[in-house]
């Protein structure tokens, strides 16, 4: 089929939300015109942006809505676009640095709908061309080449590994969405966990998907990891209830670890200390969020990556 003219699926729609996106917004806007299957509308809800990212969704023939940036949670906006799209059964959500990699990549996520019992479906995340050694363990760690499915039932076999999710690249059956109650209002990050642990919960399967596919990679600093770290132990503790049901991260964070030092010590052995230390600051950042309500907010602030977050729950 030619990409000029690509198919439609009715039934799917697409909401990025966007800030400042730059070249990587222009980018993603590149890697959707390349598909052979798009989705019968793209919402992006822009959080004040003034690098030109909301006149480029429009030119691109996007649904735009505008919010300030004090608005803007992972949760709420991302319920906001649910909202917006109830009309259509099926919500895939992506961020804006989340690109395309495979032409057919929304139509193998919405395949995975097919059976009734999947309430919601994630893709593979590749690393960028170019990312770093870390960045890219990091996406092959979590992002595996063949596809898998969890449920209620293999919670005793995954642990937290079965509510797992991602915000940057998944599909909700709206049905299933609004059973549970959306996604939650006030969240720092981690929206995507909560949901897929509230569907495991409630009976339904997660499916991931490998075949559908898109290039998403960080290439962290030191600081920006613990930041990142400080945020998740801010969520774990908002979400207390993963934890006592699916069990707790520290396990699975080892695992990452061993595979991380396996995985440096072939391709780049030199940055084991580096490795070492990182290893070193994301425990501190995730003990100090998970003590975040007996820290002044100014710390919390100053030690979290979505700083946002504390300047509107204040």
């Amino acid at each position: 089929m030619s990409l000029s003219a690509p198919t439609t699926l009715s039934d799917v729609a697409v909401m990025v939300p966007t800030y400042q996106g730059g070249q990587d917004w222009l980018q993603w806007i590149d890697h959707y015109q390349r598909l052979r299957y798009r989705p019968a509308e793209v919402l992006v809800i822009d959080s004040g942006s003034h690098d030109g990212t909301a006149e480029a969704a429009q030119a691109a023939g996007f649904t735009v809505q505008h919010i300030d940036s004090r608005d803007f949670n992972h949760g709420a906006t991302r319920q906001q676009g649910a909202d917006c799209l109830q009309r259509y059964p099926f919500v895939v959500y992506l961020t804006q640095d989340a690109w395309f990699a495979d032409p057919e990549a929304l139509w193998h996520l919405r395949q995975t709908f097919n059976d009734p019992s999947v309430g919601a479906a994630y893709g593979r995340q590749l690393p960028r061309p170019g990312a770093g050694v870390l960045g890219a363990h990091a996406r092959l760690f979590n992002y595996p080449a063949t596809s898998r499915r969890q449920s209620r039932a293999s919670i005793p076999q995954q642990g937290i590994k079965a509510s797992f999710m991602s915000n940057s690249f998944a599909a909700y059956r709206q049905s299933a969405l609004r059973e549970i109650g959306g996604f939650p209002a006030q969240i720092i990050l981690g929206e995507d966990a909560w949901v897929g642990g509230r569907l495991v919960l409630a009976g339904h399967d997660i499916a991931y998907c490998a075949e559908a596919q898109v290039f998403h990679s960080h290439d962290y600093t030191l600081w920006q990891e613990m930041s990142r770290y400080f945020d998740i132990g801010v969520f774990h503790q908002q979400a207390a209830w993963l934890k006592r049901e699916f069990g707790a991260a520290e396990g699975e964070g080892a695992r990452f670890v061993r595979s991380e030092w396996a995985y440096l010590w072939q391709h780049q052995a030199w940055r084991l200390p580096e490795a070492a230390a990182r290893t070193v600051l994301k425990y501190i950042g995730y003990r100090l969020g998970q003590s975040y309500q007996r820290l002044p907010q100014s710390l919390c602030q100053r030690l979290s990556m979505h700083r946002r977050f504390w300047s509107s729950n204040a």
